[in-house]
């Protein structure tokens, strides 16, 4: 605050005075440290290049002691022969006729670990009548700067190479860019064929019953291993499956082959679950083991039998491990079926097999799903793992639901997932009508 008349306070004049002071105070204590300590190398040389003064930066960064350089050594004998030329040549001619330059690049010599890059700014210091008195030479260290140009020059050669060696092969390059799309064509044709032969094109109609089913393979280059059936067995009752095969490719699409044919036919033997899955772990277990690469899958196997308009439906399940199955109630609950206990299939040669049983009512629906869905990727990083708990959730918000209506919640939610979807999932709903009917149809939702 100043007085009237523009007369500075007393108490106000004190202080700056005082932090004045002692901001002088500091830069005389520091000058001679912030020179030889400086992030650049300073110098100061006579006309004729002589050294007069040189920092420790400096001489840290050439390996040289002070007695040796002070007044013994030139600054083109800091340098190396290219930088000693072209000083010669082009910077001692400049500087004497402007006086300074700026940013010139040369190379010094160190002692130890070869040339050193540098950038150097020089200015002639003058007397009072004009005359020259000294050279003021400050010196970057570009050693990034240099590796990142020479990267840079590496770099458009080779991109200049690789375009002249495309511009020579131009046609040949075309050619057999026509060739490779026409075969990723075939190919992605016969993958599709061959994935469509792995599972039913669509499910059969059942008395008394809805079914739905949906199947989302993660890359149209891969054959995928998830699978699932469903087909009558003895009597009223009828066999569903649904599991997921280890790998990916032809040696996943041979074993899904297998584990589809030989529950079929362990079914129509034997339609109990259990027994199934059984059958189907000493088959593999058998034909993998004994090359030393076995081969494994995850399978739940269910026996339905449709209860008509005035019975119930009653489900059996198997599963060697599977996740559980989910049930929608027509009351608006959800539940998992647990199958504890149930281990791989195919890698030991008496497995464990989890069983679980449940009645159906008008307006239940039984769903299977493999671990795609559960182990899809969420979360701004994709850390997370969606899990069982979060789809019970999200089963509970939907029931009461159709086996369509189910699949078609499940689908949308597998799409929210975007590139966290990164494996097969297949998914199998089974359900009584809340209005029964004879026949009911299925639905399938490939992807």
């Amino acid at each position: 605050m100043c007085r009237t008349g523009g007369v500075p306070d007393p108490a106000e004049t004190g202080d700056e005075t005082s932090t004045d002071a002692a901001f002088t105070a500091l830069l005389e204590d520091s000058a001679d440290d912030l020179y030889e300590s400086a992030p650049c190398g300073y110098l100061s040389t006579m006309m004729d290049g002589t050294i007069a003064k040189i920092n420790s930066t400096l001489l840290d960064w050439l390996g040289l002691d002070r007695e040796a350089v002070a007044g013994r050594k030139r600054f083109t004998d800091l340098l190396t022969i290219g930088g000693k030329l072209y000083h010669e040549t082009h910077f001692a001619p400049l500087l004497r006729m402007q006086g300074e330059l700026r940013g010139i690049a040369l190379d010094m010599r160190r002692q130890e670990g070869g040339p050193l890059p540098v950038l150097v700014s020089a200015v002639i210091k003058h007397g009072s009548e004009g005359e020259p008195l000294l050279i003021r030479i400050t010196v970057f260290d570009a050693s990034d700067r240099r590796s990142y140009e020479k990267e840079l020059l590496r770099r458009r050669e080779e991109a200049e190479r690789a375009r002249a060696a495309a511009e020579r092969a131009r046609a040949e390059a075309d050619e057999a860019r026509r060739q490779a799309e026409a075969d990723r064509a075939r190919l992605a044709d016969a993958l599709a064929v061959l994935q469509r032969s792995l599972v039913p094109d669509s499910l059969p109609a059942v008395p008394g019953l809805e079914s739905a089913v949906h199947y989302h393979t993660a890359s149209p280059d891969q054959l995928g291993g998830d699978f699932y059936d469903l087909f009558p067995v003895a009597g009223n009752r009828w066999a569903f499956f649904l599991g997921d095969v280890c790998g990916k490719g032809p040696e996943a699409a041979s074993l899904t082959s297998l584990t589809r044919y030989t529950l079929r036919a362990a079914a129509h033997h034997d339609p109990d679950p259990a027994s199934a899955l059984t059958t189907l772990n000493a088959v593999l277990h058998e034909r993998y083991t004994g090359d030393g690469n076995p081969r494994y899958c995850t399978c739940i196997f269910g026996i339905v039998e449709p209860g008509g308009e005035h019975g119930p439906t009653t489900v059996r399940l198997a599963s060697g491990g599977h996740p559980p199955a989910l049930v929608l109630r027509s009351d608006g609950r959800a539940e998992f079926l647990p199958t504890p206990g149930g281990l791989l299939i195919g890698v030991l040669p008496s497995a464990p097999i989890g069983t679980a049983e449940t009645v159906l009512a008008p307006g239940d629906t039984v769903v299977l799903y493999t671990d795609g869905l559960t182990e899809a990727r969420t979360g701004p990083g994709r850390d997370d793992l969606y899990g069982e708990d979060a789809l019970h959730a999200f089963a509970t918000d939907h029931a009461p639901a159709s086996p369509h209506e189910a699949i078609t919640a499940l689908t949308g939610l597998l799409e929210s997932f975007g590139d966290g979807l990164d494996d097969d999932t297949a998914l199998l709903a089974l359900g009584v009508p809340a209005a029964p009917s004879l026949i009911s149809p299925s639905t399938s939702h490939p992807s």
